[in-house]
């Protein structure tokens, strides 16, 4: 009988084994089964942190502190299971791994540091979620990448993961000038305002738009299962967050932009 450390345990050296490749490939499909019925759920009932938080959801910490701990595990878990990898010193994957952490650290450790400071709380019941995602999610991808992949030195030459890699950079931009907008905007203390210029000017949330992009992106570059499960579950948490925020500018404020939609430009 296997033990425990056969499933979750990547070896050092040598072929992956069948039981590393089935947990693998079962928790990829998995990510994508909770990830449609959560898109349908969030549709309805809007995740209570940020400006959407609410009593009722049981004991809660300050919000800053729990965004660091909740996207930890994607700064600190990819790299710990990264460097298992039997393939953790090859070039394609080290590239994957400098893209992967180039979002999270500013994701983790950057972002909620710059933003002003408050007395908002995240309940401890979205922490543990979000923590549990990221745990799965950053052992699927570093596993990945470092693993199961066998990425060559010409997977950086191929067009897949050119065109996942512009589709990444491109997504990461948008969504950094889109946050330093609200950043901005918030750093003046009167409170929420209408967001304008750039990618504003047509949508509502263009930092989830952006972020959207870049997961799509690294799916592509990874030509993957587990990036493809990740951009889905991206893609469903994201999608009903802006048509949330969207609906809330609407009823905040009486002037807001008729034209303007939540998250695609001139569709949705």
């Amino acid at each position: 009988m296997e033990t425990l450390a056969a499933w979750v345990v990547m070896p050092a050296a040598g072929a992956p084994s069948d039981s590393l490749i089935e947990l693998h490939r079962l928790l990829a499909w998995g990510d994508i089964a909770v990830g449609v019925p959560s898109c349908v759920a969030l549709m309805f009932i809007s995740a209570p942190y940020g400006r959407h938080a609410r009593s009722g959801w049981g004991p809660s910490m300050p919000m800053r502190w729990a965004w660091v701990l909740m996207e930890s595990p994607a700064v600190l878990g990819f790299a710990a299971v990264y460097f298992m990898g039997g393939h953790r010193f090859d070039w394609a994957p080290l590239v994957l791994l400098g893209l992967w952490q180039l979002h999270y650290v500013n994701r983790t450790f950057v972002y909620p540091l710059r933003l002003q400071p408050s007395d908002k709380r995240t309940p401890l019941a979205v922490v543990a979620m979000a923590l549990c995602f990221n745990c799965v999610n950053a052992w699927l991808n570093a596993t990945q990448v470092a693993e199961l992949g066998g990425y060559a030195v010409s997977w950086l030459y191929d067009p897949r993961f050119i065109a996942g890699v512009a589709l990444f950079v491109t997504g990461r931009s948008i969504n950094m000038r889109a946050d330093a907008m609200l950043i901005a905007l918030r750093a003046k203390g009167e409170g929420y305002q209408i967001p304008r210029g750039g990618l504003y000017r047509w949508i509502s949330c263009p930092n989830y738009l952006g972020e959207m992009v870049e997961w799509l992106g690294w799916a592509v570059a990874t030509w993957s299962l587990a990036g493809a499960a990740f951009a889905v579950f991206t893609v469903a948490n994201l999608l009903p967050r802006a048509l949330t925020h969207h609906r809330w500018y609407q009823q905040t404020f009486s002037d807001y932009p008729r034209g303007r939609k939540a998250v695609i430009p001139g569709l949705l």
